[in-house]
């Protein structure tokens, strides 16, 4: 299901992205990965407050919000996917 779940967000089927990666975390609860992208995703769907609140469950798992290897070789995926982290983390994307 992340992987349905990440295809999805980045097509910018960002709701039904949000409820594949949902269910993938019920799943495999500590797959940093996913909530990484659920947490860009929701912040992509202005949903600021679910963004953060799956950002503090995956800082339970993982200091690291922002990877430092952003892993996407299209350029718009990468932009999609960081401008989400950014800006859940209070920074302009």
């Amino acid at each position: 299901m992340a992987g349905t779940g990440k295809a999805l967000f980045f097509k910018r089927r960002f709701d039904e992205a949000s409820t594949r990666l949902l269910a993938s975390l019920e799943q495999i609860p500590r797959h940093g990965v996913t909530y990484r992208v659920l947490v860009s995703c929701y912040a992509q769907m202005a949903h600021l407050a679910k963004a953060r609140g799956i950002a503090k469950r995956l800082r339970s798992i993982s200091p690291v919000l922002v990877p430092y290897i952003i892993p996407y070789r299209n350029p718009d995926d990468r932009e999609l996917f960081l401008s989400g982290l950014l800006l859940a983390a209070g920074h302009a994307a």
